[in-house]
């Protein structure tokens, strides 16, 4: 089995030593390069001997920040994955960068359990969004749904068996666990899972996970 191949952008030097130090310990991961900025990572992608399947970005970074070198990586190299750490757990943040194309999103003080789980989920199902982030993005939906009826904003369209797999993917079953749940093919799942992008206009699983979220289609339990 091939090594997932990681690529860190940080400006703290000691921060993103340690983070690849991380990387490097687990024995299915192979750390690529370690960048100082946006620009610096696109600097190195350029002559790196891979492309990185995971990109692990921080958001605080001079020159190129963060949530700009996300846009572009999801704009020009679509196929890297990108993982966002952060200090910062705004609710508006977290959306901005997963509606950007992120597929999870860290805060900086996550165990290393948490951010080895999601480097693997990112690589594997296209997202990760742990427990701390899903809460954070629950509350802010139900004190929207307070001034405002979010249900009336969902496409029409939606059918049943289609929030049925959106709530199936925000619980982190993959395409072949949701098959064998629902009884049918995986083809079938595959083309469910296309008509909620389409539908919802997402650009990513963790963009139908944020979705589900903002219109209280799923349920963090406490």
């Amino acid at each position: 089995m091939d090594k997932i191949k990681v690529a860190i952008a940080d400006d703290h030097k000691i921060f993103g030593q340690s983070l690849g130090m991380l990387v490097q310990s687990v024995s299915d991961f192979e750390l690529l390069f370690i960048a100082e900025n946006g620009l610096d990572f696109l600097d190195r992608l350029n002559s790196a001997p891979a492309i990185p399947d995971v990109a692990i970005l921080d958001i605080d970074m001079p020159g190129m920040n963060g949530i700009e070198l996300n846009k572009q990586l999801h704009r020009n190299k679509p196929e890297i994955k990108v993982i966002m750490l952060s200090v910062h757990l705004e609710e508006e943040l977290i959306t901005q960068v997963i509606e950007d194309g992120a597929g999870s999103y860290l805060a900086k003080n996550c165990d290393k359990d948490d951010l080895i789980k999601a480097i693997t989920m990112v690589h594997k199902e296209g997202f990760y969004i742990n427990q701390l982030t899903l809460k954070a993005l629950t509350l802010a939906a139900k004190n929207r749904g307070k001034l405002q009826k979010k249900a009336k904003q969902l496409p029409s369209n939606l059918t049943d068996r289609e929030r049925n797999i959106l709530e199936l993917i925000c619980k982190e079953y993959n395409n072949a666990e949701i098959a064998q749940m629902l009884f049918i093919s995986v083809r079938t799942v595959e083309g469910h899972r296309n008509n909620l992008l389409a539908k919802t206009n997402c650009r990513n699983t963790a963009g139908l996970v944020l979705f589900a979220l903002k219109n209280q289609l799923f349920e963090v339990n406490s």
